[in-house]
């Protein structure tokens, strides 16, 4: 990984731009710099120091980088870099994220900072460093998929569940309260909702993973070949038949046919290799699907996170609220709840968290409003 900004012409730039005495408004704007490199180097050097291997390597990397683009302005303020502020707010809890979680969450919000670098628009930074940030995003990028990928399916089906409840309880809620029952009713209506909905969502969950699981497995080479291609004739044999149907050309199947046959010897076969241990036999792939996670943890996350969001509409009854009150206050809850779960989805997807927020805002109380106007209208014809 290149990103080094030590060529000639970021040498140049920083003897060009310190030749000429700065304005009050550029050392301003490169004392912010120096402070957010400083902070970014430390977020990557505390993330490292919770991972192994290329990983590890990698993010301390990007944290050296980090410490010649530091240097960089060190050297265009000369005095002025003494004391620097503090950085941004973004940055400073991007730091304290990754010191007590150094997860994919703060990958996914590094991902969003690099992304956000004002390099590209300053006619003050070089070239070279500005093609760094965007190197570093990419970077990023690529770090956090691998921890999305590890938590994909069982967070689809979390986030999935939590705003199920959130919005059909409060689409419940908001209906059957229009209609000017008793709260009690309100309120049972809206438990049996949570219970049925979340056995439900489990169910629904469980089923889907386990199905998918189950049809790319079948769809999967077995080692069915492996075991039968010692007692099989060379000058007749159906082998090649069998990579021919899984999609092979003609010269790679009898290449292949060989090959297990042991005509041909080739230890590259990803299915019959080398164990730990140093023997032959096929590998453990029990991990091939992670991405989809597994289906007993997929339905616990749906029953769990579908409970959890549809008991918060439920909240001002279970407290004794009734009528108009208990109503804009559910609203409000949710409201707030959707906001919170949007803005998670944004940040680990590495768009817009606000956009997702508000999104998610306007599905729920869209939902909500079509189910309140429904019950007023019954409400009144009961009347």
């Amino acid at each position: 990984m290149s990103t080094s900004t030590d060529g000639p012409d970021s040498a140049d730039a920083t003897a060009a731009a310190a030749s000429a005495a700065p304005t009050p408004q550029q050392i301003r704007r490169w004392r912010r710099y120096l402070a957010d490199e400083i902070a970014e180097g430390q977020i990557y050097r505390d993330i490292a120091a919770r991972r192994h291997g290329v990983e590890r390597e990698i993010l301390l990397g990007l944290a050296e980088a980090e410490k010649r683009h530091e240097q960089h302005w060190r050297t265009l303020l000369g005095k002025h870099a003494e004391n620097p502020p503090r950085p941004s707010f973004h940055r400073l809890l991007l730091r304290w994220l990754a010191r007590i979680f150094g997860s994919v969450f703060v990958l996914a919000l590094a991902q969003r900072a690099e992304s956000d670098s004002p390099y590209a628009k300053d006619s003050d930074v070089p070239e070279g460093m500005a093609a760094d940030e965007a190197i570093h995003e990419e970077v990023v990028r690529g770090l956090a998929a691998r921890g999305r990928e590890q938590l994909a399916g069982s967070f689809r089906a979390a986030v999935f569940g939590a705003n199920d409840g959130l919005v059909s309880n409060l689409a419940l809620v908001m209906g059957i309260g229009a209609t000017g029952v008793a709260p009690s009713v309100v309120l049972f209506t809206g438990v049996a909702g949570l219970l049925a909905g979340a056995l439900s969502m489990a169910a629904g969950e469980f089923v889907s993973v386990r199905s998918q699981r189950e049809l790319l497995e079948a769809s999967s080479p077995t080692h069915v070949t492996l075991e039968a291609a010692e007692y099989l004739d060379i000058d007749a044999n159906e082998l090649e038949l069998v990579y021919l149907a899984r999609g092979m050309s003609e010269e790679d199947a009898k290449h292949r046919a060989l090959e297990r046959l042991g005509y041909l010897n080739c230890d590259c076969n990803p299915k019959y290799s080398a164990r730990p241990d140093g023997s032959k036999g096929p590998v453990d792939h029990s991990d091939d699907y992670a991405e989809i996670g597994s289906a007993w943890t997929a339905a616990g996350s749906s029953f769990c996170f579908f409970a959890v969001g549809a008991l918060i509409p439920i909240l001002p009854y279970l407290f004794g609220l009734a009528g108009m009150t208990a109503l804009v206050l559910a609203l409000v809850l949710v409201g707030g709840a959707l906001l919170f779960t949007g803005g998670v989805v944004g940040v680990l997807s590495g768009s817009s968290p606000m956009a997702r927020a508000l999104r998610q805002l306007a599905i729920g109380f869209g939902a909500a409003g079509v189910t309140y106007v429904l019950g007023l209208l019954f409400g009144a014809q009961v009347g």
